[in-house]
């Protein structure tokens, strides 16, 4: 079996503060992660050792049920869960990872790099299915950053108002 890795990074215009407290909702991973349709159970504050569970977008039309552990949390800095329900992705692994930088304008903001690893079988086949699904891997990656800094801003503006 194969495993691969892939990693995207984008600037959250937000304090770390703020990111860390948004990515740890596991119940709000609806609003801002692309492939995630509805959380469907949840434990609120991510916490090492509990799971939460998703509905989610896989290829075209087709949906999966995925349920989430938690492994690893570095407040933050990092948070680490792997997940089931993939098929045929296996040994999936979500990082997050998280840097206080300064925007353009010299604001707080956070360099946020999502990685995921995961193994997939079928020999030769499997190489040709992840060529064919990281470029939209890769994609709902960086949708899911750019949806993360719209909701932080449109929060922010909320609560200014």
């Amino acid at each position: 079996m194969a495993k691969f890795h892939v990693t995207e990074h984008a600037v959250v215009d937000a304090p770390v503060e703020r990111v860390w407290e948004i990515v740890s909702r596991t119940d709000r991973y609806a609003e801002w992660v692309a492939g995630a349709i509805e959380v469907t159970d949840h434990h609120g504050i991510a916490t090492p050792g509990r799971t939460y569970a998703e509905r989610n977008r896989t290829l075209g039309p087709l949906r999966t049920d995925s349920v989430w552990t938690v492994v690893e949390i570095d407040p933050l800095r990092r948070r680490v869960d792997t997940g089931v329900g993939f098929a045929p992705l296996q040994e999936v692994t979500s990082i997050f990872e998280f840097a206080p930088v300064r925007s353009a304008e010299g604001r707080e903001a956070t360099q946020m790099t999502y990685k995921v690893e995961y193994v997939i079988g079928l020999g030769p086949v499997g190489l040709l299915l992840d060529r064919m699904q990281q470029p939209g891997m890769r994609a709902n990656m960086r949708t899911s950053m750019a949806n993360l800094n719209i909701l932080i801003r449109s929060e922010t503006l909320d609560t200014r108002s």
